[in-house]
Formats: structure tokens, C-alpha cells, sequence
């Protein structure tokens, strides 16, 4: 059985999420076609895409306010191939694209979503329907006063990644309904097919934001820092980056493939005397453990304001 899917404000994450679904449909119907490293998440309810084929998207539609936005959104969709040149794409009519969809993806900026909820017809065209909001700072409680009872409501937190089918999504807890295992089945089958997938109560979504959805600029700052590191010693930028990136890569897939502590892999490679122990008491110096928290920390307390009124 399949469904459309709608994106309310394809921006960057709409395009991520899209184009990650659409490869990831693609790479199933491929026989040939290199797997993902994981095909699920370890140590959550992330089903296999077997148990997810009731529930494939068919059918995409996406909105932008510009007309230069929605030829950019064509060329970008075209070279997926395939299912990505059938990707609809309207302009400024949100209403239209909720009325034709199964499934609503919001993705606007925060401060348009009440606009957008509010328009004539929106209440009607979303009821009974499945609303994911991506919204920072926007809660459910807020969402709810904007729709339909009927429209079940959900958050998810996704980032950038997705994009590579590499993400980290968290979706709020679903409501109560007849449908529930389908509506599960369709959230896991659209975030499991762009990454990780992992469901938490709704307290916890500012911090998410602050630790996976901003965490991707926060790691990209600690990689450049250890590539210009390696210039300064003389590597060429190029073989530098190169390096630094690899190794933050396997280090993350060692957490979480084996399962190992990051203590673990510190002290595995920290010898007695050696540089690995020099380099770490540097970094002990400049503070970087308390430096990196605190990052975590004021981007949780900004993400609390986002969505709220009088908040910018």
C-alpha cells in the first residue's frame, strides 16, 4: 500500500529527507546497489524494510514560496532519477499540497508554522491524516491547538545527514489511535531508510536538537581543527582533511557497530608516554571537554525559545 508524502517548506532538511527516502526506495529495487553500512538501529524497535513494505512512500509533493526555489528543488530531484523526477513540486499553495497528501512533513521555519496551520482550509485538509513536525522549539501542544483533533500529531527531530542516508532522527512518542502500528511503521520507514531512528518523550526534543540537529556543525569544527593541525605539522590540506575525517568517522562507527565506550577506544590507543597522552593533556588544558558540554548545553536553552511567541 502506498502513500504520498508531503513536505510543507522544502528547504534544506525537506530536500534531505526527500531525497534520503527516494534513495533509499531506489536502492531496495536495486539488487546492485551499495547497502547502507547498517540496515537498522541496534537496541530500538527500528524494524527490517521487509516488515516496512505495507507502508512505502509512492508519491512525493513538496512546497516553496519561490518560483527559482522550485526549479532549484527540480534539478535537484531530477538527478536522483527514477522516482526523484516525479517529485511535484507547487508554489505558495501549501493547502493544496496538504489536501493531496496522506502524510504531512512540516518543515517550514518555525515562526511560519501557525501561519501556515491557520490558513483556510488547512484544519479540513489535514484531518485524520499523520502531521510530523521538524519544527525546533515548537511543541505539540502548540501544534494541536492548530489542527483538527483527528490530525494525529508527531514531532521528529532529523539533521542534516539524512541526506546521505547517514541521520539521526528522534520522533516523539505517537498518539493514541486505530492506526498507531501503521503510523509507527511509516515514521520507521522513513527515517530508518535515512539513518537512525530512536523514539523519546517530547521533554528531551530540545536537547536532541542541540546534540544531533546542530551537532553535525559542532563535530565539522573539532574535524577542522584536527585538519589544520595536521597543515601546521605540513600534511597538504587535502590528505588532512581526508585523515581527520576518516578517523572521526571510524571512531563513531566503533561506538556504535561494537558497542565499544568512547573511554574505551581513548584508553586503547593512550600508551604510556606516548603522543596520544601529550595530545590529550593539551586538549585537557584548553578546556575542551567542558567547552564541547557547554556548546551542548546553550544550543538545548536556544532551542527551547525557537517557536515561541515573542521569541526569535
Amino acid at each position: 500500500m502506498g502513500y504520498t508524502l508531503c513536505v510543507l517548506g522544502c528547504g534544506t532538511m525537506g530536500v534531505a529527507i526527500i531525497s534520503g527516502v527516494i534513495s533509499g526506495l531506489q536502492s531496495n529495487q536495486n539488487p546492485h546497489a551499495i547497502p547502507k553500512w547498517e540496515s537498522h538501529t541496534p537496541g530500538t524497535c527500528t524494524p527490517t524494510a521487509d516488515s516496512l513494505e505495507p507502508s512505502l512512500a509512492s508519491f512525493f509533493v513538496a512546497t516553496v514560496t519561490r518560483p527559482e526555489s522550485a526549479q532549484k528543488l527540480q534539478n535537484t530531484f531530477g538527478l536522483l532519477g527514477g522516482l526523484g523526477s516525479s517529485v511535484k513540486i507547487l508554489v505558495g499553495e501549501n493547502l493544496a499540497a496538504a489536501q493531496q497528501a496522506d502524510v504531512v512533513i512540516l518543515c517550514c521555519k518555525p515562526q511560519q508554522a501557525h501561519a501556515i496551520l491557520s490558513q483556510d482550509g488547512m484544519q479540513q485538509a489535514l484531518e485524520g491524516k499523520l502531521l510530523i513536525s521538524i519544527l525546533a522549539g515548537v511543541t505539540i501542544s502548540q501544534l494541536t491547538r492548530w489542527v483538527s483533533p483527528t490530525t494525529k500529531v508527531v514531532r521528529a527531530m532529523p539533521n542534516t545527514p539524512c541526506r546521505i542516508r547517514e541521520g539521526m532522527t528522534v520522533v516523539s512518542n505517537l498518539p493514541v489511535s486505530e492506526d498507531v502500528e501503521l503510523d509507527r511503521s511509516i515514521i520507521l520507514k522513513i527515517f530508518s531508510s535515512i539513518g537512525r531512528c530512536r523514539f523519546l518523550e517530547e521533554k528531551h526534543f530540545d536537547a536532541c536538537t542541540a546534540l544531533s540537529g546542530s551537532g553535525p556543525a559542532f563535530a565539522c569544527i573539532f574535524l577542522e581543527a584536527m585538519a589544520d593541525g595536521g597543515v601546521m605539522m605540513g600534511l597538504p590540506r587535502a590528505e588532512a582533511l581526508e585523515l581527520a575525517a576518516q578517523t572521526l568517522q571510524g571512531a563513531a562507527r566503533m561506538v556504535l557497530q561494537a558497542g565499544a565506550h568512547p573511554a574505551q577506544i581513548k584508553d586503547s590507543v593512550t600508551t604510556p608516554g606516548g603522543c596520544t597522552i601529550a595530545g590529550l593533556l593539551a586538549m585537557e588544558d584548553g578546556r575542551v571537554r567542558s567547552t564541547i558540554a557547554r556548546a551542548i548545553q546553550v544550543a538545548t536553552e536556544r532551542a527551547s525559545e525557537l517557536g515561541q511567541p515573542g521569541k526569535k
